[in-house]
């Protein structure tokens, strides 16, 4: 498409898994979208994760009650848009006693809601390879989704193009949002509303509005990694002791006081990169892996090895697997804030500027987008009015 070749009820900025987001709960109020992206194909933080749609976990409230949501649009999404989902659930491996009582805490709440507790025997079956001697005992969470994200995202925008209608303007960089006008380096736009969701590009649009948030960036460290030992297989996801002191769906719990304190003696460099183990499974038997956590308003281009190596210790002590054949490594970035896991900024009455800050867009951002467009258009009806009468 040409940037004057149609008029929008919306115009999204960024094509990651946020702007997506808003295309779609968009497209479903039988709005007509375009989508602009500085990208050919999406490059950032979208792509650079786990593709792990993660609800356990997420901290207690809205944000847990977002990552519902979101699961429930992925599940009814991808086999239309031809996303395999790769794996279902969550084990969380307990390797402490401290852990075991963050695990019992976390399910006497209303987040334990479908999630049971499993023996260390329980936690190895159907787990070959798994360490059981090393396990106190297991959280089994049947909620979470996973998908290969570098696949479903290019996926999910070919959908949203081929089959509700969406244009992609790309590569395309904004420079001035006026509704009803947005100007593009590929021409002018004509839309009356604008959602901006720049992920971790905090200059490019309303750099000051953003400042005013005092965001940073966060660099991740993650492997994708092949297993050495025979047989070895992941049932679902996995995680351990150290998430229970980082995902605040458990690390706000009084419980979580103590592992906190063990850690900081046992592993404090862990601890002091933030680093967290999730492990996931592709369809090819090799694992994706990760990941820790450094913040900068530039982040070093420059990977660790060290940092390398204490993610695979942790999944070697978690799992029982030992020095895997690694395949590929990267870094990613994406937006951070200490106050906030996501924040909607209102610098005009027809545009939104959306920045998830918690590292969570693919497992909140759905939810957010369906909010902040019944926030701009009303309800469904709303939306067919303006498109009829546009």
């Amino acid at each position: 498409m040409s940037g004057s070749s149609r008029a929008y009820d919306l115009a999204v900025v960024g094509g990651g898994i946020l702007g997506l987001a808003h295309a779609l709960a968009a497209t479903r109020r039988g709005l007509r979208v375009v989508v602009v992206d500085r990208d050919v194909r999406a490059n950032g933080a979208s792509v650079r994760n786990f593709g792990f749609v993660t609800v356990t976990g997420q901290e207690r409230g809205l944000p847990w009650r977002r990552a519902l949501r979101s699961r429930d649009v992925w599940a009814e999404v991808a086999p239309q848009a031809g996303i395999r989902i790769e794996q279902r659930g969550l084990r969380v491996l307990a390797r402490r006693p401290e852990a075991l009582a963050v695990l019992e805490a976390f399910l006497a709440t209303e987040m334990g809601e479908g999630c049971r507790l499993l023996t260390a025997a329980q936690a190895a079956e159907g787990f070959p390879g798994l360490a059981a001697d090393g396990v106190v005992a297991a959280l089994q969470s049947p909620h979470e989704l996973r998908v290969e994200s570098r696949e479903a995202i290019p996926r999910l925008a070919a959908w949203l193009a081929e089959r509700q209608g969406v244009d992609f303007l790309r590569p395309a960089l904004v420079r001035e949002v006026a509704p009803p006008r947005v100007e593009t380096t590929a021409g002018r736009i004509e839309a009356g509303t604008v959602v901006v969701c720049p992920g971790d590009d905090f200059l490019s649009l309303y750099p000051e509005r953003i400042a005013a948030y005092g965001l940073t960036r966060c660099l991740l460290h993650m492997m994708r990694v092949r297993p050495r030992e025979a047989g070895f297989r992941l049932p679902c996801p996995v995680m351990s002791d150290l998430g229970l002191v980082r995902y605040a769906g458990y690390a706000a719990l009084p419980e979580a006081a103590a592992l906190r304190a063990r850690l900081g003696q046992e592993q404090p460099r862990h601890l002091a990169e933030g680093i967290h183990l999730i492990a996931v499974a592709g369809a090819d038997g090799s694992l994706v892996v990760g990941d820790s956590h450094r913040y900068d308003p530039t982040p070093h281009p420059f990977a660790d090895a060290a940092v390398d190596r204490l993610i695979l210790d942790e999944l070697g002590a978690a799992t029982g697997l030992a020095e895997p054949e690694v395949l590929e490594r990267w870094t990613g970035t994406y937006a951070s804030a200490s106050d906030r896991v996501m924040l909607v900024d209102r610098p005009e009455e027809r545009v939104r500027l959306v920045i998830v800050t918690g590292g969570t867009g693919a497992s909140t951002g759905f939810a957010i987008g369906e909010e902040v467009i019944a926030e701009l258009f009303g309800d469904a009806r709303d939306g067919d009015e303006r498109r009829e009468t546009a």
